[in-house]
């Protein structure tokens, strides 16, 4: 199989015109085709040479996103559910905020991290994306606001997958978002999310960007976050936790704390007392997240005085708190969710 365009980034493509005896300049001017005209056709490049576009179409192809399903919430958030080349299917989500869209990507087909109350995990990892399939879901996703004449503003990595076990190509699919001559996207602008894969927690901290991190948690505790994310037993919360105060130390910036309130499981005043006692040192923001009902799991929402009290808790210790406002609920817009749906009617 020919490899994706979308897999190259500057310097790569600059690298393959040297080995196609074309002038360096001509990598950015495939660049530009395809991030700020995004074309999607290489004949389409009317600035190149017929025979420098016959070699593209000869050694690359575009990614290829087919449209299976898409629903669209009454808040304007739109969930789509896109085949891959090989039959598989991911999921993207567009949100539209006051400031501006954001879209949510996928990195892995499945997940092998195994959060029991999460929909992506159904089923298991069937494989990891590459860099370029990430980015043509930011490219779809941009072609649609094309229309509104709107943009991509924001973008978080909290799809389907663990980013941090796909590392390679996440961090490529990021430098190429926000590389100055392609989408250009602000890197204050986009998060990046992790279950606490510790190793890569190391590895994204000396990277030196302005990305966001944020670390799902869901649990104080080791004996309570094992049982509800089985990726504790590798990592476990002590490694996790001194994993993000490296992090703090290193680059200054604020982490965030993904925590879903699962009803009398995770979300009881102890917890949230102790959630305080382990973080309130600490440069941070929780992010609280009633959770979402799954059929296949059997788990059920937290009530809504006992998601107030879990936050007042926590405002009380002096930690920076919210609660996540809800996007897409009616159209199943949670992680996993549709695909899990689409595999079971297959």
């Amino acid at each position: 199989m020919k490899p994706f365009i979308y897999d190259y980034n500057l310097d790569d493509l600059q690298e393959w015109a040297k080995e196609n005896g074309e002038p360096a300049f001509r990598a950015g001017q495939i660049f530009d085709w395809i991030y700020v005209k995004r074309v999607n056709k290489f004949e389409e490049m009317s600035n190149l040479s017929k025979e420098l576009r016959q070699k593209l179409e000869d050694q690359f192809q575009f990614v290829t996103l087919s449209e299976i399903t898409k629903f669209e919430s009454k808040d304007g958030t739109v969930k789509f559910l896109f085949g891959l080349h090989d039959d598989h299917a991911i999921e993207t989500v567009v949100m539209k905020h006051n400031y501006g869209n954001s879209v949510c990507v996928t990195t892995q087909v499945g997940c092998r991290v195994g959060c029991t109350f999460c929909a992506s995990t159904l089923g298991g990892l069937k494989r990891d994306l590459t860099a370029g399939e990430i980015v043509a879901q930011v490219v779809q996703a941009q072609k649609i606001l094309d229309a509104r004449n709107e943009r991509v503003s924001s973008i978080v990595i909290m799809g389907t997958g663990e980013p941090f076990e796909n590392y390679d190509a996440t961090m490529k699919f990021l430098r190429i978002m926000i590389h100055e001559k392609g989408l250009n996207i602000g890197q204050r602008h986009i998060t990046v999310s992790t279950s606490g894969i510790v190793p890569n927690i190391y590895k994204f901290a000396d990277e030196d960007t302005q990305i966001n991190l944020a670390i799902s948690i869901h649990a104080p505790n080791d004996a309570l976050r094992s049982k509800l994310m089985p990726v504790n037993r590798r990592f476990p919360f002590a490694d996790v936790m001194e994993s993000l105060r490296y992090y703090l130390a290193k680059t200054g910036r604020r982490i965030s704390f993904e925590y879903a309130l699962i009803g009398g499981v995770n979300d009881q005043p102890e917890h949230a007392q102790e959630l305080a006692d382990v973080i309130k040192d600490m440069l941070c923001h929780v992010n609280l997240i009633p959770v979402n009902h799954v059929p296949e799991r059997k788990y059920v929402r937290t009530s809504r005085n006992d998601i107030f009290q879990f936050q007042r808790i926590l405002a009380d210790n002096g930690v920076n708190v919210t609660i996540r406002r809800e996007q897409g609920h009616d159209i199943a817009a949670a992680c996993g969710q549709l695909r899990a749906k689409h595999m079971e009617l297959r």
